[in-house]
């Protein structure tokens, strides 16, 4: 298992993140659906933690399919999605990812999030945590992103608000900007199979590092539509995306059940996931043979499923 933390800088305050997340996922998820694929809502409803109290518990299948590059389309079942598991006790959260394809394969990211500019140390007193793991800060405006991925109008280097004043985000933002809040993320990526342990979980960090990146940035640089909108009004706006995507996708919308429950001032309900994650038609890495050592004369310079029938039948 690799755990890295992420920190990521909003130049919001953590009660307009609350809103603003919840926005941000609901039109991103409608964007990225389509027929048959996209984020299926399963579950959305209150839950009660004997430690946290009140939140919200929400599953999700983010169906993936058509978006596997070709090299994964080989190996995986016609109908594939991961599956979204979230616990939400803003200003913490528990997300995790698991696909039945892959039983070995897991993500589990505990969430925090404070005002401050990302100097809170030892934030989550984690047992997951043996010794000294690592840090990474990550910057929304000066931070690469994939190429693919880029959209002018969200590059908070040059997007200014028209509702808050906010932005263009300078060199050296994080320093002198207020107001400013931070994401602080636990990451857990687990891939137990013995030879691709260590590729496949440096590879799927690489993955969720461009997903946060994305995913705040459009945060940012959509501000002057959710800025101003009540907890009441983003939660229907939820409701109303969800049962509107998952019409798209061609899935029975879900019974959405959420319940504003008075609390104190440092609670809040809790966004529940994550953009979609990035896929490209590139093989990784990570599936490459070694370049430490020479591969066997003995074995097959390509493990497709296809090949290994072929050569199985030829025998």
């Amino acid at each position: 298992m690799l755990i890295k933390e992420y920190r990521i800088c909003m130049p919001l305050t953590t009660e307009e993140y609350r809103v603003g997340q919840l926005y941000t996922i609901s039109k991103h998820s409608h964007q990225e659906s389509e027929k048959g694929e996209g984020v299926e809502v399963v579950k959305n409803e209150p839950h009660e933690d004997p430690i946290h109290g009140h939140g919200q518990f929400t599953e999700k299948r983010v169906h993936l399919s058509s978006k596997l590059p070709s090299w994964a389309r080989a190996v995986t079942p016609r109908i594939f999605y991961i599956t979204e598991k979230a616990w939400n006790y803003y200003p913490y959260t528990i997300t995790e990812y698991t696909c039945s394809f892959l039983p070995k394969f897991s993500i589990y990211i505990e969430t925090k999030y404070e005002d401050n500019c990302g100097d809170s140390e030892n934030i989550f007193h984690s047992d997951k945590i043996l010794g000294d793991h690592e840090v990474s800060f990550l910057d929304i405006a000066f931070d690469e992103i994939p190429e693919r991925y880029y959209r002018s109008p969200e590059d908070p280097r040059f997007f200014s608000s028209a509702k808050t004043g906010r932005g263009p985000l300078r060199e050296g933002w994080r320093q002198h900007t207020k107001p400013i809040m931070c994401s602080y993320k636990l990451v857990s990526v687990k891939f137990e199979v013995w030879g691709l342990q260590t590729r496949v979980e440096q590879f799927v960090h690489k993955v969720i590092r461009d997903i946060l990146l994305i995913g705040h940035r459009q945060a940012f640089a959509w501000v002057d539509e959710w800025c101003g909108m009540t907890m009441e009004e983003v939660r229907r706006y939820e409701r109303e995306t969800q049962e509107a995507t998952n019409e798209l996708v061609g899935l029975v919308a879900p019974t959405v059940a959420v319940s504003e429950v008075g609390q104190p001032t440092a609670t809040h309900s809790a966004p529940a996931s994550a953009p979609s994650t990035p896929l490209s038609d590139d093989t990784p890495d990570f599936l490459a043979p070694p370049k430490t050592r020479p591969r066997k004369k003995s074995a097959p310079e390509t493990l497709t499923l296809p090949a290994l029938r072929e050569r199985t039948g030829a025998e």
